[in-house]
C-alpha cells in the first residue's frame, strides 16, 4: 500500500521528537549516549560500521544532535563545536593571510577580543562597522573587499539589529561570504540561511542548550560543497575541535524544548521592556520588541515567534545605582551567559570598562520563571 506523503514538521514537533530519532536497540523513545572513542573491525579489517573510525571525527551523538539542529535551521548540514568561539575561530582560520573581514562593531566582547588578535596575528585587514547602518556597511564593502562579513543580530549587549537579506547582498557583490551569529535569536526565532546568509553560528552554550550545563557552538549551511565549509570540516576533524558524547546529548535534551522556552522567554522578555520603559528610573530600554526600538521593523521581518529573552536597559544616574539595584535583585541572578531558564542580570561596564558600554546599562537574560515575580524583582531593586 502506498503509504500517503509526510506533512512537514512544525519546530516544536521536531524539538520534541528529536527530529525523528530514538534508540533503535532498545525501543527507547530518548536516544542512548555512545561514549566509544574507537570501533572495532572484522577479521580482514574491514569496518564493522562503515560510519564509525573513531570518536574524534565519527560521534553519533554529535550527529544526533546536528540532525536537529540542521532541521531546526532548515540547514543542509551543521557541525558542532565545543564552544561558540571553537565555531567562530573555525571561520576566521580560512581566512588567507594578508585578505580583509569586515565585522560589526560593538558586538559580543569575547568574540571582537580574539577576532583582532587574531587578524593582527596573521596579518588579516580587520574593519569593525555598524552593521546595523546599511549604508556603512555597503561603503565598507565596496572599499575593503573583504573575504569575511560577520554579523551578530540582535547584538549582544546592544541589541542592534542587521538586515540580513540586506547584508547579504553587499557581501556577495564583493565576492564576501555573510556569516551570522544568531545566540541571541536561536533558530526558532530567526533562520539567517533563508535570508541570504551564507552561513550561520551559535553559541549553542545559550538558549539552545538552555540549562546552563553545556559549552558548545555550531556553524549551519545550505552549500556543503563550498570550499570554505569543506576547510571548516577538515579542520575540525583533524584539529579536533569536537564535542563530546555527553555534551553532545545533553545539548539534544535541551533542544527538545527549544521553541516552549523560548516562547516564554520572549513573552517574559517583552513583558519586562514594556514595564522598564515606563519606569522612571530607566533612561532607556533596548530591546527590538519594543516598537520605538530602530530595529524593530527589520526584527519583525526576519524574526517569527518572538523578539528572544536578551533586553538591555541603562539605569539613570551611571554605575552606583545600576550597581545598587543588581545588588538588591533576588530572583535575577548575578552571573554572565544568557539564554538558560533561570533569569540572570549583568553590569556591563564591570566586565567590559572600556568598550564603551554605558555605566548604567544592565543586561538581563530573561527566563521562563512567573513573569510577576520578574517584575517584582525589578521594582523592588529599582526602588519602585
Amino acid at each position: 500500500m502506498t503509504q500517503p506523503p509526510k506533512t512537514p514538521l512544525h519546530p516544536a514537533t521536531i524539538a520534541a521528537h528529536a527530529a525523528g530519532q530514538s534508540d533503535p536497540d532498545t525501543g527507547g523513545v530518548v536516544p542512548a549516549v555512545h561514549m566509544a572513542t574507537t570501533f572495532a573491525r572484522a577479521e580482514d579489517y574491514s569496518l564493522l560500521n562503515a560510519d564509525n573510525v573513531y570518536l574524534r571525527s565519527h560521534s553519533e551523538n554529535t550527529r544526533m544532535a546536528e540532525r536537529v539542529l540542521s532541521a531546526l535551521e532548515k540547514a543542509a548540514e551543521t557541525l558542532l563545536f565545543p564552544s561558540g568561539m571553537a565555531a567562530v575561530a573555525a571561520v576566521f582560520r580560512t581566512v588567507p593571510n594578508g585578505a580583509s573581514v569586515v565585522v560589526q562593531s560593538q558586538i559580543y566582547w569575547g568574540t571582537t577580543a580574539w577576532i583582532r588578535s587574531f587578524c593582527e596575528r596573521r596579518g588579516i585587514d580587520l574593519h569593525e562597522v555598524e552593521t546595523a547602518d546599511p549604508q556603512a556597511l555597503e561603503a565598507a564593502c565596496a572599499a575593503h573587499k573583504p573575504a569575511i562579513v560577520w554579523v551578530e543580530t540582535p547584538s549582544n549587549p546592544w541589541l542592534r539589529v542587521t538586515d540580513i537579506a540586506g547584508a547579504a547582498r553587499m557581501a556577495h557583490a564583493v565576492g564576501a561570504k555573510l556569516v551570522v551569529d544568531s545566540t541571541a535569536a536561536s533558530p526558532v526565532l530567526s533562520q539567517p540561511l533563508a535570508h541570504g546568509a551564507d552561513m550561520v553560528m551559535h553559541s549553542a552554550t545559550k538558549g539552545i542548550n538552555g540549562h546552563s550545563d553545556v559549552l558548545a557552538g555550531s556553524l549551519s549551511v545550505n552549500d556543503t560543497e563550498a570550499p570554505i565549509w569543506q576547510m571548516i570540516r577538515a579542520d575540525r576533524d583533524t584539529a579536533g575541535a569536537v564535542l563530546g558524547p555527553m555534551e553532545a546529548w545533553l545539548l539534544l535534551r535541551g533542544m527538545r524544548t527549544l521553541p516552549l522556552r523560548m516562547r516564554e522567554m520572549s513573552r517574559n522578555a517583552m513583558a519586562l521592556a514594556e514595564y522598564l520603559s515606563d519606569h522612571p528610573q530607566v533612561e532607556s530600554v533596548l530591546y527590538p520588541g519594543l516598537p520605538v526600538h530602530p530595529g524593530h521593523a527589520t526584527a519583525k521581518a526576519q524574526m517569527s515567534g518572538g523578539f528572544g529573552g536578551l533586553l538591555s536597559f541603562v539605569v539613570r544616574g551611571g554605575a552606583a545605582p545600576a550597581l545598587r539595584a543588581v545588588g538588591r535583585m533576588q530572583v535575577f541572578q548575578r552571573a554572565t551567559s544568557l539564554g538558560g531558564v533561570e533569569s540572570l542580570v549583568e553590569h556591563r561596564h564591570t566586565i567590559e570598562p572600556h568598550t564603551g558600554i554605558p555605566e548604567g546599562l544592565l543586561r538581563l537574560s530573561v527566563g521562563i520563571e512567573d513573569v510577576d515575580d520578574l517584575i517584582r524583582d525589578l521594582a523592588q531593586a529599582l526602588g519602585q
